[in-house]
């Protein structure tokens, strides 16, 4: 049986919600990924690298492109959107309204697939991960009526 799943996310867990028909929410279950609460430094392992400069003696360290927490958020993102497209190909999942912080909603755009992506019916950029189920029906769009 297919119906409307409410995601509210942030960077480190996403609450999923069920509401079928005119019923109020209820909280299917929560995915947590406490690497994206981590400190900087707890992430990474060591210092980076460093090497020599091409044309000379310098030496420098070698950053790298994307920052241990993002790449983090990034994962998580990877991670709810392949537990909705699951949910979709089991054909439990028709409808999906995603609530997620500003940052999160834009790595979960682009983590969903293109059938998961058709299924998303409205956005709304608020973390309200923190706050009670009535606190987040009330953040939830009124249908429009024709």
């Amino acid at each position: 049986m297919s119906s409307t799943w409410i995601i509210v996310a942030d960077g480190s867990r996403a609450r999923i919600f069920e509401k079928a028909s005119s019923s109020d929410l209820h909280e299917r279950e929560t995915l947590t990924h406490p690497e994206s609460r981590m400190h900087e430094q707890d992430i990474t392992s060591d210092l980076p690298g460093r090497a020599f400069d091409s044309s000379g003696e310098g030496r420098h360290a070698m950053g790298s492109k994307h920052e241990p927490k993002q790449h983090e958020k990034e994962e998580f993102a990877k991670q709810v959107a392949d537990h909705l497209d699951k949910a979709r190909t089991e054909n439990r999942l028709a409808n999906l309204v995603v609530i997620a912080a500003p940052g999160m909603l834009g790595l979960l755009r682009d983590a969903f697939s293109a059938e998961t992506s058709k299924l998303v019916s409205a956005e709304v950029d608020k973390d309200l991960t923190q706050h009670s189920v009535q606190d987040i029906q009330q953040h939830l769009p009124t249908p429009q009526s024709a």
